[in-house]
Formats: structure tokens, sequence, C-alpha cells
């Protein structure tokens, strides 16, 4: 994994951390964990996370870009903010 990429990723788990599971214990997400399936977003904090994604790491998410598959884990945003960036 490049420099890039791991400070993407441990920006997003920081985020994801501190603002929904009010912890910095790194142990409480796997880049795995289903945002939806396990209750830690809801629909309102996915547009916050959208909007997290336009603010920090400048990554515009068009409407048909909002499903789970891009959105739903720190894998798949790192997967998608990768595509976006290409």
């Amino acid at each position: 994994m490049n420099d890039v990429v791991v400070n993407t990723q441990e920006l997003l788990r920081r985020f994801i951390l501190e603002n929904y599971l009010f912890t910095d214990d790194q142990g409480q997400l796997n880049n795995t964990d289903s945002f939806l399936d396990t209750g830690i977003l809801d629909s309102m904090g996915i547009l916050e996370l959208i909007y997290f994604l336009e603010e920090e790491l400048s990554i515009k998410t068009e409407s048909a870009e909002m499903v789970p598959g891009n959105l739903d884990s720190i894998d798949n945003l790192l997967a998608f903010i990768d595509r976006k960036s290409a």
C-alpha cells in the first residue's frame, strides 16, 4: 500500500471512529465492516460522509455513485476514491 492510500485510510478511519463510534480505539472498526449493516451510519451519516469526502479529499460524489458498493465500508471507500482519483 502506498503512502497516499495509508494516509487516506487513516483519515477515513479516524473520521468514522471519532464521529460515529465515539472512540479512538482502532480495534472497534474493521476495514470490511458494513456501515449500514452494523448501524455505524444511517442515511444522514452517509450524507455527512459524502460531505467529508468532498471537503477533505476533493472527491465529488454524483447521485448515481451514492450506493453501498462505493460508500459502505472503509475498503469500499478506498476503492471508490481510487477510481475517482484515477
